[in-house]
């Protein structure tokens, strides 16, 4: 069993979902600091053959709170409506637009005021729709007992906690987190290589890393899940 731990993000990239699809369980990292700019309550789509943000607004949104502590602005002039009418327009003429908007619709509609559990929504939702098979946990509420602790620690704890000896994290964590230090804990610890193939798109220049959005928008189930299987563990 692959155990993998990320911050929750909205409508994330592609590379974000092959870790979702690497792992049996996927644990929302979700009482740790908020990441501002980060992509939280934010993501790129295309539009007008450009990349372009669509941002959720936030109630004095600080690196200083955790990011199940901020709240969504849901009294801001045009939310969700200005979002969504830009997906729209972005994305009206997608060959699987019909198949993909209801979903991001209904999660922008859902009500939901808080930041953490939008954007893991925005997750679980995609999953179910590409049948990702994994079991999403959150940290506030599974691991709560083992925040504070020395982030390494943390993630061998919440590891170990599932029954599990096998950890994946994206390969950017290679500067943070030491191999031998997991195997001497009796975790192996494996880095996520995210491979993005170039895809369709609604024009000749391909625009990489945008969000899981404009993925979906261009591609069917199938090709998505294609896509999904082509990462390294290194």
């Amino acid at each position: 069993m692959k155990v993998a731990v990320m911050q929750p993000y909205l409508f994330p990239y592609l590379g974000y979902f092959q870790l979702v699809h690497a792992a049996d369980v996927f644990v929302f990292a979700d009482d740790v600091n908020f990441i501002k700019r980060g992509f939280i309550n934010r993501n790129k789509i295309l539009f007008q053959n450009k990349e372009q943000y669509f941002t959720v607004p936030c109630i004095k949104a600080s690196q200083n709170k955790l990011i199940n502590e901020i709240q969504i602005s849901t009294q801001s002039k045009g939310y969700p409506e200005n979002i969504l009418q830009t997906i729209r327009q972005a994305y009206i003429k997608a060959p699987f637009f019909n198949d993909v908007f209801p979903i991001i619709e209904s999660i922008f509609h859902s009500g939901i005021d808080n930041i953490a559990t939008l954007a893991a929504t925005s997750v679980e939702s995609v999953s179910k729709y590409l049948e990702i098979n994994v079991d999403f946990k959150f940290s506030s509420v599974s691991f709560n007992h083992t925040k504070g602790q020395e982030r390494s620690m943390r993630l061998l704890n919440i590891t170990k906690e599932l029954g599990s000896d096998s950890y994946i994290n994206p390969k950017g964590g290679d500067v943070l987190y030491d191999k031998d230090f997991f195997k001497s804990h009796g975790v192996n610890l494996d880095f996520l290589m995210a491979q993005i193939s170039p895809y369709s798109q609604s024009n000749n220049v391909f625009v990489p890393n945008l969000s899981i959005i404009d993925v979906i928008m261009f591609n069917s189930i199938e090709e998505t899940r294609v896509m999904l299987n082509q990462y390294s563990l290194v």
